[in-house]
């Protein structure tokens, strides 16, 4: 049994080396069952401005599937955003879709992580003239350091895939059944930028913790979040794509657009703007620390409530 796990490892190995690196349609990570249900946990506390919440998801490895902690990471680039990795079912397998960065956010199967990832868009926020802004309606954050809030709760009705079950894939059988939306379709045909070299040793990490697997833990991880944000890694920003003009201001999917001169390669942009107010605190800023993520599991609730209920909280 060990000896036929080992060989179908080597296989699906293989598989990813051949797989360009500017491949943005997925990896050849393809598994026969699906991964477990997702966590319920709390989100740390934003510690800092500008930084982009990242959710924790399953990913596969030597010993099947492992829990990668959802991580705060700065943004590589002004106005970029994190369309998360996902799950997705297809001819009898499970195939991971990765993770990337762009200036709106794409399809990730309908899956509700939580932390403004409901399920269609991110909700937690947006670009304002090259300030990220956060929506506290749905994340935490520091407000004795970060200025630049605002309280927009209507997102989490608009946006939400309901997913009861906490389901960690989309499509098959059980699995979500959500259908790309027309901005997500745009969105997953701009230009992206693949994962820092943090956020893959971050995955790399939690790959080597024999801690971290289901088959270890039962599918309910010890670290569900980390504890700091990982560090800065700063890119060109990619070609600017802009959305239809017919496109809301306020959507899931919340981005900036470019005036034409730049060429999306920097200078001046213009951003969307919301009918929420933005507010700042008054307050000095204080050190601070990320609160610890919490370790429960407890189920979410089913009536609606100004966080999502998704994962984490």
């Amino acid at each position: 049994m060990q000896l036929f796990r080992s060989a179908r490892w080597l296989m699906l190995a293989l598989l990813v080396c051949l797989v360009p690196a500017s491949s943005q349609a997925g990896v050849f990570i393809s598994v026969n069952f699906g991964p477990p249900v997702l966590p319920v946990y709390e989100q740390p506390i934003c510690p800092a401005p500008n930084l982009i919440w990242t959710p924790g998801y399953w990913g596969y490895g030597p010993d099947g599937y492992y829990w990668v902690p959802g991580a705060w990471v700065p943004s590589p680039f002004v106005g970029g955003l994190w369309t998360p990795g996902y799950w997705g079912w297809g001819n009898g397998l499970y195939v991971f879709h990765p993770g990337y960065w762009g200036y709106h956010v794409g399809y990730y199967g309908g899956v509700n992580y939580g932390g403004g990832y409901l399920g269609i868009g991110f909700a937690g926020g947006e670009w304002r003239g090259g300030v990220f802004a956060y929506n506290t309606a749905v994340v935490h954050v520091n407000e004795a350091v970060i200025h630049t809030t605002f309280v927009d709760r209507t997102v989490i009705n608009r946006y939400t895939v309901a997913n009861p079950n906490h389901v960690a894939y989309a499509g098959g059988p059980g699995g979500i059944q959500h259908v790309a939306t027309a901005q997500e379709q745009i969105a997953a045909h701009e230009t992206h930028t693949a994962p820092t070299s943090f956020q893959t040793q971050h995955m790399n990490a939690a790959q080597n913790d024999h801690s971290s697997y289901a088959k270890v833990n039962g599918g309910h991880p010890t670290t569900l979040a980390a504890a700091r944000p990982l560090a800065v890694e700063s890119h060109p920003a990619p070609a600017h794509t802009a959305m239809p003009a017919s496109r809301p201001a306020t959507g899931g999917s919340h981005g900036y657009t470019q005036s034409a001169s730049t060429g999306g390669g920097g200078g001046k942009a213009t951003y969307p703007t919301r009918t929420a107010p933005m507010h700042t605190t008054q307050a000095a800023p204080a050190a601070h620390t990320t609160a610890p993520a919490r370790t429960n599991t407890a189920p979410a609730k089913s009536a609606p409530a100004p966080k999502s209920e998704g994962h984490p909280k």
